[in-house]
């Protein structure tokens, strides 16, 4: 194997065996060396990640770089604890992140951590109203009653909390099935 060039590792760098491709032909023999020093560890088959050091040890990748690594595309986390901030009524809690993206579904261990991957539509720009909308698609699996949460929304809209125009715009480009109780609700009061 030729490796051209020295191979360059940033710390907290996640990335595909692949992208070793660039110093030699056979990137999987290169990955197994680099971790074999301890450069690299593996976070699961075909996905690797250069340790941080920290004083206490090696410190576990972000997040962010797994999901970047591992979706390479668009992806936004989303679920009960950015769903309760928009003080609706919605007090749930989930064990792992659910994460919506253009390419995967299931859940996923990246490393030590689990991950609820839905293959959603989802804006280029996140903003509140996208959230409410994303809330009441997921209603019922936080516990809350879809009556009782139009009526928050529409009580938040009369206090000005959101945006109405963009919430129609994101309940109809996002809604799913809901888009029509959603939308009475907008328009006139609750369903």
């Amino acid at each position: 194997m030729s490796v051209t060039g020295p191979v360059v590792l940033t710390p907290g760098a996640v990335f595909r065996t692949a992208a070793l491709r660039r110093w030699g032909r056979n990137p999987a023999h290169l990955a197994r060396r680099l971790e074999q020093r301890g450069q690299i560890q593996r976070v699961r088959r075909g996905l690797l990640y250069v340790p941080r050091i920290t004083r206490f040890g090696a410190a576990p990748p972000s997040e962010h770089a797994l999901l970047d690594a591992f979706l390479s595309g668009p992806w936004v986390v989303t679920g009960p604890s950015l769903w309760n901030a928009l003080g609706l009524g919605s007090t749930a809690m989930h064990t792992h992140p659910l994460v919506y993206n253009t390419r995967r579904t299931g859940v996923f261990v990246l490393g030590e951590r689990t991950f609820h991957l839905r293959r959603v539509a989802f804006p280029a720009e996140l903003c509140a109203e996208w959230f409410i909308v994303d809330l009441f698609r997921n209603a019922a699996s936080v516990g809350l009653d879809r009556e009782d949460l139009l009526k928050n929304i529409v009580s938040a809209l009369h206090n000005g909390r959101f945006d109405r125009d963009r919430l129609v715009r994101m309940a109809d480009q996002f809604g799913g099935r809901q888009r029509h109780l959603l939308r009475k609700a907008l328009q006139g009061g609750v369903a």
